[in-house]
């Protein structure tokens, strides 16, 4: 649960719903903040006491903040209060006419109620500086006329728009561009950055006062917005440039008055994904033909180990088959994730039944349970560990298993911390002696399992009795990379 979620629930009584339209409003809100030149608190009544908490805050883009500390959690006094519990109260807008000098420079303050449901369950605090005003030019006094018809959308409940994704990483923000149409698609106002972005699409004319279908690309998907009152998204691609438009209806009592569009030139941004998928293909394409190459190598030494003539030789080569399918295991999850990480949870299951189905005997039953997780690893790390479990399930099945054994459980435990990476592999087979030194045994894949950990992975190994009854504890520990 956020921060703001607990608030909200604490502090307000609010829950589900109401939480979510909150959240919703948080997510677009960054908008008036710019358009107002102002800032935004996002203010809840506590039902038992009745203070007014802020419960979230922003700053404009745009202007001097009024705010320099941060006010989230904390409790409103003076005016400011008393223009929000109006707000809260009357279901509407509060504006007062005269600016508050109780911090020391004049801030004009608006209240405006967010309902849902049938009723109030916030209100949005709307400061503004006022000891910087001149002569507005005219980008300001749209900004301004926009600002106010948006406070009037979220009294109604109009804003934000229901159902949009408030996921947007790269949507434009006003200072990127913005033009304003009015309900027949015609330009009444373009900054300059919404003016050079359509230069950057060949459109050199002059675009204010005249209509959209005379001059934009994708006018089509503009005038949806205007003719049914909902927001939409495009990306126009021409002249080798991309530009990012979010249309935003402006509407009022139901009645589309005009739209907002922003818009973000995005050529470079565009380019430069394309160049990453092209390089995580291409690098997923190696990943699948190292796979490729290593199933190969282990099927030639499979059919070279069934002419051995002794068991030796037949066992060292089924032996090598196994940990190249360890290593091309690896490389199978890495041609499968662009992000370039192993899930190692999953490479760990299938370990567990790649070895147990080599090493199965009728005789004897062995169950393998894989507890905890690993989450993802980088390439690095995955690839000397899925050898090292390899080699300790293998270790476990054959020596704590043997003839006339009637089986057991092995536990593979896995557990990432902030910093390192622990892997356990436990049997409850006899043990190994209280004295036994991996280091010095002949076990070929304890001393390969040493090696990977100590000197590849700069970790610590250690193999010991499980407890006085009997068993094996296999234990890695390994440092996680930065």
């Amino acid at each position: 649960m956020s921060s703001l979620e607990q608030l909200l629930e604490e502090r307000a009584g609010l829950r589900d719903d109401a939480v979510a339209r909150i959240q919703g409003l948080i997510s677009d809100w960054q908008i008036l903040a710019d358009l107002a030149f102002a800032d935004l608190l996002l203010c809840v009544r506590d039902p038992a006491s009745g203070e007014v908490v802020v419960a979230a805050q922003m700053r404009p883009y745009t202007a001097q903040t009024v705010h320099q500390e941060d006010l989230v959690g904390s409790t409103l006094d003076g005016p400011a209060r008393a223009a929000i519990l109006r707000a809260f109260d009357e279901g509407a807008l509060v504006r007062d006419g005269e600016p508050d000098w109780s911090s020391g420079v004049p801030v004009r303050q608006e209240a405006i109620p967010v309902p849902w449901a049938g009723e109030t369950i916030a209100v949005v605090a709307r400061e503004a500086n006022l000891s910087t005003v001149r002569a507005p030019s005219q980008l300001e006094l749209t900004y301004l006329q926009t600002a106010n018809e948006l406070a009037t959308m979220i009294a109604e409940g109009a804003f934000p728009f229901v159902g949009e994704d408030p996921e947007r990483e790269v949507a434009p923000r006003v200072g990127d561009g913005m033009v304003r149409l009015d309900a027949t698609g015609r330009v009444s106002y373009a900054s300059p950055n919404a003016v050079s972005a359509y230069r950057r699409l060949g459109v050199t004319t002059n675009v204010v006062r005249r209509a959209l279908s005379d001059f934009d690309l994708d006018d089509a998907s503009l005038m949806v917005a205007l003719a049914e009152g909902r927001p939409v998204e495009s990306e126009v691609e021409a002249r080798g440039a991309v530009v990012l438009r979010r249309v935003l209806p402006l509407l009022r009592g139901g009645r589309v008055l005009g739209a907002l569009v922003l818009m973000r030139e995005v050529t470079e941004l565009r380019r430069h994904e394309r160049l990453l998928l092209s390089k995580d293909a291409t690098i997923r394409e190696i990943h699948h033909r190292v796979k490729n190459n290593l199933q190969t190598v282990a099927s030639l030494l499979r059919v070279q180990s069934r002419r051995m003539t002794t068991d030796e030789a037949r066992d060292a080569l089924q032996e090598s088959v196994r940990r190249i399918g360890s290593i091309a295991l690896v490389h199978e999850t890495l041609s499968e994730d662009a992000r370039q990480r192993v899930a190692f949870d999953e490479v760990a299951r299938r370990l567990v039944d790649v070895v147990g189905a080599g090493l199965s005997d009728p005789r004897r039953t062995v169950t393998t349970v894989v507890e905890g997780r690993a989450g993802e690893l980088a390439p690095q790390v995955a690839s000397p560990l899925a050898l090292v479990l390899s080699e300790l399930l293998q270790n476990a099945l054959e020596h704590a298993y043997g003839p006339g054994s009637a089986g057991g459980t092995v536990v593979v435990r896995l557990d990432r911390g902030p910093a390192t990476f622990t892997m356990e592999v436990v049997d409850d087979g006899p043990g190994v002696p209280d004295d036994f030194d991996h280091v010095v045994a002949a076990n070929l894949g304890l001393r390969i399992a040493d090696t990977l950990i100590t000197s590849e992975l700069g970790g610590t190994f250690s193999v010991e009795r499980a407890g006085p009854e009997g068993g094996t504890r296999a234990r890695v520990t390994a440092p996680l990379p930065g």
